[in-house]
């Protein structure tokens, strides 16, 4: 699929979700590594992005880490912003994460490598929790959402080709519905009218398949 051209901040807000937000209690490592540990019945989300023509077409196996970063402070959340020049997601706020290669013998290993090989990380600072289900992306990925605790301290490298920035953003912010936007815009490439998530932090704008996970994950620590 052709890079998608799109600037998803001048599409209007629709409305905001508005759930009561996840309690600060619960943004914490023992809550979370309990809550993977045994997880309750849930739903998640499904956003106009899993197009049932997409299902039809072979999707390409990924996988992202969504690294919760257990800081003195409050947890946060990692996220980098991918380079200009690149196919997909051009310049877009996203985890840490890549296609699946035939050397990893799981969606896990396949998040861990492409974490160390994006930002640095290396896989003694990751406490891998759990996965949520899989995103299906408008750009053909099956994507599996890796969630691990990151302990401080590390160091992180950027692979300069694909990723421009490096940044964390609370969790608390990004676990509270009223931080969560719903905007409704025509997508080029023949893909009709869309609604989208969009979590504007600061100068950084969360949207599309990172938003969507991200209201996954929401919705699994809320249940």
């Amino acid at each position: 699929m052709s890079k998608l051209v799109f600037d998803p901040q001048i599409a209007p807000v629709a409305s905001i979700a508005g759930e009561l937000a996840v309690p600060s209690e619960h943004l914490v490592t023992q809550w979370l590594r309990e809550r993977f540990a045994r997880p309750p019945h849930w739903q998640p989300e499904v956003m106009h992005e899993h197009d049932p023509q997409l299902q039809r077409l072979p999707l390409r196996p990924a996988s992202v880490l969504i690294p919760l970063v257990a800081r003195e402070d409050g947890m946060t959340l990692l996220l980098t912003q991918r380079t200009a020049h690149l196919h997909d997601h051009a310049g877009q706020i996203s985890f840490p994460g890549g296609r699946a290669e035939k050397i990893d013998a799981s969606a896990i290993e396949t998040a861990l490598r492409e974490t160390e090989e994006e930002i640095g990380i290396h896989r003694s600072h990751l406490d891998v929790l759990g996965t949520l289900p899989h995103y299906c992306t408008v750009t053909g990925y099956l994507v599996t959402p890796v969630v691990s605790i990151v302990t401080p301290p590390f160091d992180l490298k950027a692979d300069p080709f694909e990723v421009a920035e490096i940044f964390e953003v609370p969790l608390s912010f990004l676990m509270d519905g009223m931080h969560h936007q719903r905007r409704t815009a025509e997508f080029p490439l023949g893909l009709g009218r869309r609604t989208f998530y969009a979590m504007p932090y600061e100068r950084f704008f969360i949207w599309g398949a990172t938003a969507g996970m991200l209201r996954n994950l929401f919705h699994f620590l809320r249940a």
